[in-house]
């Protein structure tokens, strides 16, 4: 069994694998001030509850986008696993050809979805991954990731509406009814969330025209649920897209490994 660990600014998604197949995950919240021991508390109490004892596991892989968190994790699983995790960064073997200005500081978590969307749907491809922030990443018809999107997530816009404007409340993401909002609440409910729909078919038909062809289109993240509905593009949503890579890329680098062991 393998255990995948994907650490975003607004959550913690931990996966357990057997082989190819995904068998759970569980969800906690990005906390900046909890130290390895606690996180090791919580990996193993999420283990524990589907019945999974760190002499099951053979090892771990994670990819951070919070860099103070990344050594606190790394030692969190050593603590829980007993054994040393994969960090996805430079040296690791991916297999994806960047295409970028500085290939070493694109985003672990793009790496991972892109890994794994590569493998899994046909090229050129757009992977939107909707958390804290947007992203849109283009991969060519050759398998070259060749660029990003970046744009504010639903929540950091809503967020910053309330901070910014005295009279204007926080609120839930949820889409009214109907797109024109009778109320202040439902009002600011449909300017971000179908407002995040909307950015995300206009952006997809800029890139397609950058890119000179029509593309598969993924989306991944934890509010794709509520987003990806709303586009005017029909758009498949793989909330495992992150797991899937993680394990593509632990098995890439093991498998590296043990063909150095053998020679």
């Amino acid at each position: 069994m393998l255990l995948t660990l994907s650490v975003e600014n607004t959550n913690i998604v931990l996966g357990v694998f057997q082989g190819e197949n995904l068998l759970f995950t569980s969800r906690m919240a990005t906390d900046r001030t909890r130290t390895g021991d606690e996180y090791a508390i919580a990996f193993r109490n999420a283990l524990t509850f589907h019945g999974i004892g760190p002499e099951n596991l053979e090892g771990g892989i994670l990819a951070s986008v919070v860099p103070a968190l990344t050594p606190v994790l790394r030692e969190a699983v050593f603590l829980a696993l007993g054994k040393i995790p994969l960090v996805v960064g430079p040296g690791v073997k991916t297999g994806l050809n960047i295409h970028m200005d500085n290939p070493a500081a694109l985003g672990s978590d793009l790496v991972v979805n892109a890994v794994a969307a590569a493998a899994e749907y046909s090229l050129p491809l757009i992977v939107v991954e909707l958390d804290t922030a947007v992203t849109l990443s283009a991969i060519d018809g050759k398998g070259r990731f060749v660029g990003t999107v970046i744009a504010p997530g639903a929540s950091v816009a809503a967020a910053a509406l309330a901070d910014a404007c005295d009279q204007l409340p926080k609120v839930s993401l949820e889409a009214p009814r109907e797109v024109i909002g009778k109320n202040t609440v439902d009002s600011m409910r449909s300017g971000t969330v179908y407002g995040a729909a909307a950015m995300v078919d206009g952006l997809l038909e800029r890139m397609e025209t950058q890119m000179g062809s029509s593309c598969t289109v993924v989306a991944t993240g934890s509010l794709a649920g509520i987003i990806i509905p709303l586009c005017r593009r029909e758009i498949p949503v793989d909330v495992h897209l992150s797991m899937k890579g993680l394990r593509r890329i632990y098995e890439k680098n093991t498998e590296k490994r043990r063909k150095v062991g053998e020679e």
